[in-house]
């Protein structure tokens, strides 16, 4: 089973989107913000820098090498840009970052703390990690699709 690694794991958007994948991914869970010791001893949670520090990306890759993950899965709007740089050296060690490459991040715009019933999707190279659509282009990233299904918007819990 593939695993996945979901940064602000305390927070809502991190439980629902976890709850759609449990079928098919291991979902671990990082945060910069205060974890409480019973889920951090619970294994399943694990401490982060803050997505504004140097050493962000790199403890990220750490961490994902430890834990053997195949994905990541930022959800602070800080955390995007350091992580969308960091691609291609996660790429290396076979591990996706599911963040818009950087030379388009910035073309998208971010829903902060999206409401539960929107129409999200979970795009690794195009092809939905949450259901079974697969997209033209080949587009990283937790977004919601416009009303024609044409554009998207980028999901975060907060900038």
């Amino acid at each position: 089973m593939k695993k996945i690694l979901i940064t602000f794991g305390t927070r809502p958007l991190a439980m629902r989107i976890a709850k759609k994948l449990s079928g098919s991914f291991e979902v671990l869970y990082a945060s910069s913000e205060e974890i409480p010791a019973l889920l951090l001893k619970s294994g399943n949670y694990a401490v982060i820098p803050k997505g504004l520090l140097p050493t962000f990306a790199h403890e990220v890759l750490k961490l994902s090498l430890d834990q053997q993950v195949d994905y990541v899965l930022p959800l602070g709007g800080f955390e995007l840009e350091p992580l969308a740089e960091a691609k291609v050296l996660f790429d290396e060690y076979q591990i996706s970052v599911l963040v818009p490459d950087k030379d388009i991040l910035g073309t998208f715009p971010i829903i902060e703390n999206p409401p539960a019933d929107l129409p999200y999707v979970l795009l690794s190279k195009g092809a939905d990690l949450l259901g079974e659509g697969h997209y033209e282009n080949s587009l990283d990233g937790l977004l919601v699709r416009s009303d024609s299904a044409e554009e998207f918007a980028l999901v975060c819990v907060s900038k």
